[in-house]
């Protein structure tokens, strides 16, 4: 029937959409979504998905700074830790996860939950900011692709400092992202900015980008110059609390940025030209392959060559304005040259915050260019939730995705026998796991295991533990996901340039170290390209390595030139 004869009470034919896709293609601008009905429902999401990893033990940095640094502060009241070494890392995660403690008690439960509603809050701040740059359908779909993200959706558990910093920023940018912010908005979004400096220092580079923004917007708007020097002004301001919170630092350590060994990994040996451009080609990896993250970004471009749709009057559908989008260009790209410098681990959690402006780019575009754009949505959600499950085939670290769990599984497993077969013996390991085994507090063990230090699994390594005799069993692992020699392509670069900027070596595996160190591999457990291994010690025999050594050095060296593996220093980032 044509449908000017179609009577009026009829319903039209419905396609086999799905509810949400129903609700994504709506046309309408709708009414602002307050902030208090969405927050509940991000939030029971968060902890549904999230329900195995809550009763984890802490993980890497998390057991090697932030812990132990709440845990400080939680028993004697001091900002400023002493039962490891201080970095002068901003407060705020600090006092959080203490104050979480003192109500709800210390257990690794009560830090993953607080550590979710973090993460909550930010993705209710991610919707609250695309809301108001699109509508709700974007923002829905901007939000759900952010929240299962691999590198968001892990951090949402882990309490490191990145997420805590990353609900500051985008709630700030809730505020800030506008051609020219009002007088209020600036001073809230100044306030959320010192948060998240506050949380962590890295994060002042949001603000004093955006500021910088606006001075140059003086000269192109002479008109609004009063209103952008004004912003400016405001976006500047979160420089001071970092800096009162420097001076104290100060004046309790004798250090502005942490101890010397921190500041120089992590901003001195990082001023190297060649290592600033190794490090800013794997940032840009990491903002547009990483974790399957090609899948939306290709669709974006794609779908740029489509012209715009109409709407019901027959206007082209709206776009982020041209001001907004030069802003969120201008954040990616100082960000993405900040963290080539600062940090001398190149870890993607840094970039937290950029990845919803990435996808918010993404979205709007699929919304503004293909009708069906909820299918592209539906496609990006299944890479990210594969990016989640299946590793990579290139270097990535392992609480980017689930690997970590496996690996905390795997430490959990390796610690039990360990106290079951040698109770009471002294144990030779590698950072994390000395602290692991030293500090109940961390969930692994329930008293304090003697431990002999060494700095990784390496052949040097190896070598210097031989001529030790003070240890009764040994938990070696990977320190880094190894990649199978059938990926070498994918190392990007010569192994001499890898060790050199980025401390990468080659890790003995067990039975190799078993056999140098004359003792006998008695569990071994391995997974996704991860392994984990105890290793027994009958010191009746003499100490040093064996006879046939150097055959077995050139062995290694020849191993080591086939492979790039990577370590991560004993250093909280």
């Amino acid at each position: 029937m044509p449908a000017s004869n179609q009577p009026l009470n009829s319903a039209p034919a419905l396609r086999p959409h799905s509810l949400l896709q129903q609700f994504l293609l709506q046309e309408h601008r709708d009414e602002p979504v307050p902030a208090w009905i969405v927050f509940p429902v991000i939030y029971a999401f968060v902890l549904l998905t999230h329900l195995p990893l809550l009763r984890l033990p802490y993980f890497w940095d998390e057991a090697g700074y932030y812990i132990p640094a709440a845990y400080d502060f939680f028993r004697t009241g001091s900002l400023v830790p002493y039962s490891t070494l201080t970095n002068a890392h901003p407060p705020l995660p600090t006092i959080y996860l203490a104050t979480w403690w003192k109500v709800s008690g210390f257990t690794p439960v009560v830090t993953r939950l607080a550590t979710c509603l973090a993460a909550s809050f930010a993705l209710t701040a991610v919707f609250a900011l695309v809301r108001r740059l699109m509508n709700t359908p974007v923002a829905v779909a901007t939000t759900l692709l952010t929240a299962i993200y691999p590198v968001w959706f892990t951090q949402s558990t882990l309490a490191q400092a990145d997420i805590y910093a990353a609900a500051g920023t985008m709630w700030a940018l809730v505020y800030a992202l506008d051609e020219l912010p009002s007088a209020r908005n600036g001073w809230i979004a100044a306030a959320w900015f010192s948060v998240a400096a506050l949380s962590k220092e890295t994060a002042i580079a949001m603000p004093l980008t955006l500021a910088a923004w606006h001075v140059l917007e003086t000269r192109r708007k002479p008109s609004q110059a009063s209103g952008h020097w004004r912003t400016s002004i405001q976006f500047a301001i979160p420089a001071l609390p970092l800096c009162a919170w420097y001076a104290y630092h100060f004046h309790k350590t004798g250090y502005i940025f942490g101890n010397p060994q921190f500041v120089r990994y992590n901003a001195v040996l990082t001023l190297h030209v060649a290592r600033f451009f190794l490090a800013l080609a794997q940032r840009l990896m990491q903002v547009t392959v990483y974790m399957n993250l090609f899948v939306p970004i290709l669709c974006m471009v794609a779908a740029m060559f489509l012209p715009a749709l109409r709407q019901a009057d027959g206007s082209k559908r709206p776009r982020i304005s041209w001001n907004v989008q030069a802003q969120i260009g201008i954040l990616l790209l100082v960000n993405l040259l900040f963290f080539s410098v600062a940090g001398g681990a190149v870890l993607a959690r840094y970039l937290l915050p950029l990845y919803p402006l990435i996808l918010v780019l993404c979205v709007s575009t699929w919304r503004r260019r293909v009708e069906q754009w909820p299918w592209i949505v539906a496609l990006s959600a299944v890479a990210f939730l594969a990016g989640l499950f299946v590793n990579p085939p290139y270097r990535f670290t392992p609480e980017d995705n689930l690997t970590y769990r496996s690996l905390i599984v795997m430490q959990q497993q390796a610690i039990a026998q360990v106290i079951r077969r040698a109770p009471g013996g002294t144990v030779l390991t590698a950072w994390p796991a000395t602290d692991e085994l030293r500090r109940p507090e961390l969930g692994y063990v329930r008293k304090p295991v003697p431990v002999v230090a060494i700095g990784d699994f390496s052949w040097p390594q190896i070598e210097t533990a031989a001529q030790l005799h003070d240890y009764d069993a040994a938990l070696v692992f990977a320190t880094k996901y190894q990649l199978t020699n059938t990926l070498n392509w994918s190392h990007f670069g010569d192994e001499e340039w890898n060790k050199e900027y980025f401390g990468y070596h080659y890790d003995l595996p067990p039975a190799l170290i078993a056999r140098l160190l004359r003792g006998d591999v008695v569990w071994e457990a391995r997974t996704r390209g991860l392994w984990t291994a105890v290793l027994l010690f009958n010191r009746r025999q003499s100490v040093g390595l064996p006879a046939n050594a150097v055959p077995l050095q050139t062995y290694v060296a020849t191993r080591m030139s086939r492979s790039t593996q990577p370590f991560q220093p004993r250093l909280s980032h």
